[in-house]
């Protein structure tokens, strides 16, 4: 096969052609402008004089002042075959719609061996098969138009960047080519015949723009260049990022609660995902913290940023909250202390935060909000309400006051805190993806992680979010039948004077009895509710009242009054009359503590866990 004839079809050969047909009137032109030396001409065939035997120097001929040619043909002399053997990368030439091989290269034979003539690619070139080129050579075969993919990686384990280019040859070509008789002895012969290989360009040129008009055969040149490095660097770089992510990802989750609590009143289920893989970690965050006495506190916060600094900010906030928490303060107070807190960690950081807290005997949750999304509450007939103010700026701005406000949680119901990212979309104001999330959760039905999953469906959060979400669904569910037995509340009002320790011993006494505790457990309730009375007698101020209730798990004993300042244990010296009345609760309970009341006064409770 004259391989040559397939140059005329080759990018930029026939602007080679034109230029080499348009060089034998250079000489003419340069004649006509040359311009005569002043020094004496010398002698013909004097080595100074011009190599063509001319004497005068022309001014636009500059082979005199270039450097010298180096050893080998130029450019012009080469062929197509020349030049593509002589190139690093693999070149392959297939004709037909069996892409039948014509032609590979040196490379192309180093990297996969060589190839028969005349075979079809699909059997001879399996290489092609491994890095999915057949069908791309046929898209290039029947549409006329190059096609490039990039990074293939072959079964060799090196990766080649691909391109396919449409060629054509002439039928009469082809004849020439596969009569049987060897190639014409002057295409070798006379290489250095500038006029002849003119007239062999100018006929390829020629043949090349009406081969179509004559019919001939289309092809594919395969264009392959060994990106293996390049692939391997961007491999690393890719691994190196996964390694970063997951290190941030694996911090922020070892920030968050392993496992949530879980109070007696309520079911608590969490989700947090994080942005997908092109976005970084954020500072998301969520938190269940029993308070005692069967009260329990909700925390949902969104450190803004993203990055392992958020996630750091995150994990100081989130330990501040729950040493906070164990003061058993109001939510505006804890959020007032982390606001200056959040300053001090980092000034540049914005974070937002919703404090609320349970108490089972009101059925409704305290909050207070810094700059974070309402909380939702659906009530058991499908209606969603929607906590509003108050809500004060995000956390770490300062000077601001924040205060607390209520939303109603009775049996039945849920509440769902959760962060922007499950609601805020680019494309619309997040006050309609609130909306959104109200409307899927009036129809959120089953329990706690089935709400959570069926929410992160319905707002379509998928592994490519691009933002974290964290998600904290809080159901106070309505008991009945057996469940409801083991669930009770009884109260008594205390109005002083040295008969309200006997009532009080009494009271607990009849109590106890009918929640048919054992015996010793009565006993130890007993005691410990007298100590409480006794000691809010002598410290306290009315109005008084003794509270008991027992869940499926605890024992809960209660004892308001109206003086706020809150007991502390303390050891007694042997001649101390009073004193010991909190250390024998806390000897005998399973936990004990105290808190200040909403309304002015204090409350100091015991716990003791029920037996399996």
């Amino acid at each position: 096969m004259n391989f040559t004839r397939w140059s005329a079809r080759l990018p930029g050969t026939q602007r080679r052609a034109a230029a080499r047909d348009d060089r034998s009137s250079v000489p003419s032109a340069r004649a006509e402008y040359a311009q005569p030396e002043t020094g004496p001409r010398p002698p013909d065939g004097d080595p100074g004089g011009d190599p063509r035997g001319g004497t005068d120097h022309d001014p636009l001929d500059d082979s005199r002042d270039a450097a010298p040619r180096p050893d080998g043909p130029a450019l012009e002399d080469l062929s197509a075959r020349d030049i593509l053997g002589r190139l690093p990368a693999l070149v392959a030439l297939v004709y037909g719609p069996d892409h039948r091989i014509a032609y590979v290269n040196d490379a192309y034979a180093a990297a996969f061996g060589p190839r028969p003539a005349g075979a079809t690619a699909a059997e001879a070139m399996p290489e092609l098969d491994e890095l999915s080129l057949l069908p791309l050579m046929d898209q290039v075969l029947r549409s006329g138009t190059p096609r490039t993919v990039k990074s293939r990686k072959a079964r060799s384990g090196n990766s080649y960047t691909v391109t396919c280019t449409p060629v054509h040859r002439d039928r009469d070509d082809e004849s020439e080519a596969d009569d049987g008789n060897p190639p014409n002895k002057n295409d070798k012969d006379d290489k250095n015949d500038k006029g002849s290989k003119n007239e062999k360009s100018n006929k390829g040129s020629r043949g090349s723009r009406n081969s179509r008009d004559r019919g001939g055969e289309s092809g594919v040149l395969v264009y392959a260049a060994d990106v293996t490095d390049h692939a391997e660097a961007a491999e690393r770089l890719r691994a190196s990022e996964r390694r970063h992510r997951e290190t941030a990802v694996t911090l922020q989750r070892s920030l968050l609660p392993q496992e949530l609590e879980q109070p007696d009143d309520l079911r608590i289920a969490a989700t947090y995902q994080p942005g997908g893989t092109d976005a970084a970690v954020g500072g998301d965050w969520y938190d269940v913290i029993t308070l005692g006495a069967g009260r329990t506190a909700l925390v949902i916060g969104d450190v803004m940023g993203r990055g392992v600094r958020a996630a750091a900010v995150m994990g100081q906030l989130r330990t501040a909250v729950r040493a906070y928490a164990r003061l058993d303060l109001p939510p505006h107070e804890v959020l007032q202390l982390l606001d200056g807190l959040a300053a001090e960690i980092d000034a540049s950081q914005i974070a937002t935060c919703a404090y609320a807290v349970h108490d089972p005997n009101e059925g409704r949750l305290v909050y207070a909000s810094a700059g974070h999304l309402p909380i939702l509450v659906c009530h058991e007939d499908g209606t969603v309400h929607r906590a509003e103010d108050p809500t004060g700026p995000p956390l770490g701005t300062g000077g601001w006051i924040h205060t607390s406000g209520t939303i109603a949680l009775p049996p039945g119901s849920t509440a769902v805190l959760y962060t922007d990212g499950l609601v805020e979309r680019r494309s619309e104001d997040i006050d309609e993806g609130v909306a959104a999330l109200e409307r899927a959760l009036s129809g959120a039905k089953g329990s706690p992680q089935v709400v959570c999953d069926r929410l992160i469906r319905s707002l379509g959060v998928t592994a490519e979010h691009d933002d974290d979400v964290a998600v904290l669904v809080v159901q106070h569910p309505a008991r009945t039948g057996a469940s409801a037995e083991l669930f009770h509340n009884a109260s008594l009002d205390l109005l002083g004077g040295i008969e309200a320790a006997p009532r009080a011993r009494a009271f607990a006494t009849g109590v106890l009895t009918s929640w048919r505790f054992p015996v010793e457990l009565c006993d130890l309730g007993v005691l410990a509710a007298g100590e409480l009375v006794a000691n809010s007698l002598k410290h306290g101020t009315p109005p008084m009242r003794l509270g008991l209730r027992r869940t499926d798990r605890r024992l809960i004993i209660e004892v308001t009054d109206g003086d706020d300042h809150l007991p502390r244990r303390r050891r007694a010296d042997p001649a101390d009359e009073a004193g010991r009345g909190i250390s024998i609760v806390a000897t005998i309970a399973s936990s004990w503590g105290s808190r200040r009341t909403p309304g002015g006064g204090k409350a100091v409770w015991c716990e003791f866990a029920l037996p399996h």
